[in-house]
């Protein structure tokens, strides 16, 4: 509720408004301090409910050599790419179906999401048991690298 008396309105006009010497009522002391001082004292209150967030850990950092950042592709975007894959050199037509090498590109696993429609035998590092079944259900293959590798040993 608005007073007209209040203390600031019957102090007005005098040098120090009830606050003593002239010094007293000056700099950031008197107020608590400049900019966040005091957030874990006084004004605990104000980051309680304004910015809960600030202090404390939240969450976790994966290390890096723990982090696998590989792209994925699904069958069906292979599938229905085909013709840019042949003109950028990943896949070749051969005989009834196409060969796909994905180790030349960045893609490193195979998922099993879209339809197979073609006879595909596909090179990757990896791939889903979905993506495996729907290639091999249209009649085609996929080889996987480490596969690749222990055969030609």
């Amino acid at each position: 509720m608005a007073r007209k008396n209040r203390k600031i309105h019957k102090k007005r006009g005098s040098r120090t408004s009830g606050k003593g010497h002239h010094n007293k009522n000056r700099g950031a002391g008197n107020r608590g301090g400049v900019g966040m001082a005091g957030t874990h004292k006084g004004r605990w209150s104000w980051v309680v409910k304004k910015d809960p967030g600030r202090f404390g850990r939240r969450g976790f950092t994966m290390p890096p050599e723990a982090r696998k950042d590989h792209l994925s592709i699904n069958v069906g975007a292979i599938d229905q790419s085909l013709p840019e894959l042949v003109k950028a050199g990943v896949a070749a037509k051969k005989g009834s179906g196409y060969e796909v090498d994905l180790t030349k590109t960045d893609f490193h696993k195979v998922l099993g999401t879209g339809r197979v429609t073609h006879r595909l035998t596909i090179r990757a590092m990896a791939c889903s048991e979905a993506a495996r079944g729907k290639v091999e259900e249209a009649g085609g293959t996929i080889i996987l690298a480490e596969e690749e590798d222990v055969a030609g040993e």
